[in-house]
């Protein structure tokens, strides 16, 4: 095993951005968020969320769609699907006013789709739960496990949950996701506070929750999001979104993106200084990196994160060879 100050980090190699939604559709009017990637053989399809324009009240709604691009030219865009892959919830349900794709794994024949849906409250401006999508056709059309979501609160876990990340590892499904701690009220404004927890599945769908978050964090009310684990030798790395809690509609206190690591998926080092993934010094993700999605190709890393204002600018990759020491 290696010690943490014997770390190389990881050095990335910014490829550009890919997508911004631009008006082809009446749904696909502004931001591409969450890319989330299903390796395939010529090429990469990237599942994201992007929204029609708001409504008269300003309230948005999202879809998920896909897109693919070129395996040998990260920034080659081959297709863009032209509808909505998993249709909103009926009135009442947990994903009546969003569907936001998370994590994508394949599962025997089938191919799933962790996705976060999205409800309009009183009291608090909104609700999120975590549900699951499937597809029998390699990923391009997807039916509801159920109009109910898989994760939701709890008497632990009264409030939020949302970025959703699977990884089977042997004969258990870990899962990291987002969990609210509470709700604080700054400048009129009523915001969520969560963190990143685990829990471990037999099945992928019920689930065993750790009762502690697992990331620890730098600063008072710190939000964290989207986390994206791959094993390298026998160590595992994460990376993840964090801002502050309040004030982070802006470049100084917006989202940056975290780096941690264990040996024994219990205790996670975090030393984002060694996680590589900054912002740029202009451009689309000079103000703001989030959301990353991180893909192993052979000797490679491929890194699939969201620029300004949390996707309003869309996402784009970055690269990175392993390090010789990870």
């Amino acid at each position: 095993m290696h010690r943490s100050e014997e770390l190389l980090g990881f050095q990335w190699q910014k490829q550009g951005k890919i997508f911004v939604s631009d008006g082809r559709y009446e749904w696909m009017q502004q931001y591409a968020q969450v890319p989330t990637a299903l390796l395939l053989d010529d090429r990469i399809r990237l599942y994201f969320a992007c929204r029609p324009k708001p409504d008269s009240d300003g309230n948005y709604v999202s879809y998920t769609t896909f897109l693919e691009v070129d395996r040998s030219n990260l920034q080659k865009v081959l297709y863009v699907h032209d509808r909505p892959i998993i249709p909103l919830g009926n009135v009442g349900a947990f994903d009546q006013y969003g569907v936001m794709p998370c994590c994508v794994i394949r599962h025997h024949n089938e191919v799933w789709i962790y996705y976060v849906g999205w409800a309009r409250t009183r009291g608090v401006p909104w609700h999120s739960s975590i549900g699951l999508a499937i597809s029998n056709d390699g990923g391009k059309t997807f039916r509801k496990y159920g109009e109910g979501p898989i994760l939701t609160r709890t008497p632990l876990e009264p409030y939020v949950h949302g970025s959703p990340f699977v990884m089977q590892i042997e004969d258990v499904y870990h899962l990291w996701y987002l969990v609210g701690t509470k709700w604080v009220q700054h400048d009129g404004r009523t915001e969520s506070i969560y963190r990143l927890k685990h829990a471990v599945s037999s099945d992928g769908i019920d689930w065993k929750r750790d009762r502690d978050p697992c990331i620890s964090t730098l600063q008072e009310n710190e939000c964290q999001a989207r986390p994206a684990v791959v094993s390298l030798g026998d160590r595992y790395h994460m990376w993840f979104s964090y801002r502050h809690g309040v004030d982070f509609r802006n470049a100084a206190r917006g989202y940056g993106i975290g780096y941690a690591w264990t040996d024994d998926l219990q205790v996670w080092h975090r030393e984002d200084q060694l996680g590589g993934l900054i912002r740029s010094s202009d451009g689309w993700d000079s103000e703001m990196v989030s959301y990353p999605n991180i893909l192993q190709v052979d000797d490679q890393l491929i890194a699939f994160y969201c620029g300004n204002y949390m996707g309003r600018e869309g996402f784009g990759c970055a690269t990175a060879r392993i390090p010789s020491t990870v």
